[in-house]
């Protein structure tokens, strides 16, 4: 099962925003955008990555982008490896956070109430 990858430090970094600038103009807590940023949420509101995507004047496909992934390959087992944040697995190759495919890891602790 392929994964998501989550570009917001890109974007942030070319536009020469920090976290704090962005959590300003989006209007979302600074500590829920850093667990945006670094890939521990599970779920995202349409209207939060709207105001993100307003702030950082980017298109959603500059912030999420689809890896395919062991599914992809018929010798993968069928039910997908749970992988908790920030292990080494998670990881994008270049640095970007990774989520795991939708349905692996859900807890109300990552569904954050204002994302």
């Amino acid at each position: 099962m392929g994964r998501i990858i989550l570009r917001l430090d890109r974007v942030m970094a070319d536009r020469k925003m920090s976290l704090n600038e962005l959590s300003e103009k989006v209007g979302v807590a600074n500590v829920n955008l850093s667990k945006l940023k670094n890939g521990r949420i599970s779920a995202i509101r349409f209207s939060t990555l709207i105001a993100i995507c307003e702030a950082l004047n980017c298109q959603p496909g500059d912030l999420l982008e689809y890896e395919p992934g062991a599914a992809d390959d018929p010798a993968a087992p069928d039910t997908p490896e749970l992988v908790a944040p920030g292990s080494p697995e998670l990881a994008a190759p270049d640095g970007g956070a990774a989520f795991p495919p939708p349905g692996t890891i859900r807890s109300e602790k990552n569904a954050l109430s204002g994302m």
